[in-house]
């Protein structure tokens, strides 16, 4: 079976438009969508209520903080996202906000754990950016492949028998597969406002037969998402830093 991962979409239509269109073309059969759908990007409505469609066909899906800070804002995130969030809670409707606010913070697939930041300590929304994080955050389940987002950077973290971790920067459309004698953490790019200097939105695609990950990445419209955000009356940096993968 081949599952699609999607993380940190954002409320960028453009994107999730173009990696769900790329996955199926792939072959994606099931998706998992790892939280974060808005925020930032100027089409709230229109992914949350893609997101509950996946969910109603069965798709799995767990809750990102910009999407919990829909009904309970955190008072940590920088203005940009403050406005961007309290722009999104007057566009959103009932319906959208509780789908959101409700969703689980994790999800378990067998022998895959889904979160959208650190299992250790979900709800404190810990970056895992580091082989320190990752190893908390591998030590705190007994899932074999743990996959989270929130950090907007594509990586891959692993732990061996003897307690030793490995971490590197996957390799665009590079199948690695995920030896079973290692325990793994993968951690996806973001679909709708990258930060590893490549703007094209980013996913992740796992063959479960083969026991392959591949990290990809789909080229979109950042001038219709970035011209949605200054036509939304959004701060103008949300739209500049689509262009940069920044």
């Amino acid at each position: 079976m081949l599952i699609a991962f999607f993380a940190d979409i954002h409320a960028n239509r453009q994107a999730f438009e173009a990696c769900l269109a790329q996955a199926r073309e792939r072959g994606a059969e099931r998706y998992v969508l790892l939280g974060d759908y808005v925020g930032y990007g100027a089409d709230p409505i229109w992914t949350t209520e893609t997101v509950m469609a996946l969910v109603a066909d069965g798709a799995q899906a767990v809750r990102g903080n910009h999407d919990q800070a829909v009904e309970t804002p955190s008072g940590s995130m920088n203005l940009e996202a403050e406005v961007a969030l309290e722009w999104t809670r007057g566009v959103l409707g009932v319906a959208e906000r509780h789908f959101l606010t409700t969703l689980p913070m994790t999800q378990r697939d067998g022998d895959r754990l889904y979160v959208h930041a650190d299992a250790s300590d979900p709800a404190k929304w810990i970056y895992v950016q580091s082989t320190v994080e990752a190893s908390r955050s591998l030590m705190a389940t007994d899932a074999q492949v743990t996959f989270c987002g929130h950090i907007h950077q594509p990586a891959l973290y692993s732990l061996s028998a003897t307690a030793k971790m490995t971490a590197f920067t996957p390799v665009t459309d590079v199948a690695i597969p995920l030896l079973p004698g290692r325990r793994w953490l993968a951690v996806l790019g973001a679909v709708g406002q990258p930060r590893d200097g490549n703007p094209a939105a980013a996913y992740a695609l796992l063959d479960t037969d083969r026991r392959e990950l591949t990290y990809c990445r789909a080229a979109y419209d950042v001038d219709t998402a970035a011209d949605r955000i200054r036509k939304a009356g959004l701060p103008v940096w949300l739209a500049e830093r689509l262009f940069r993968g920044m």
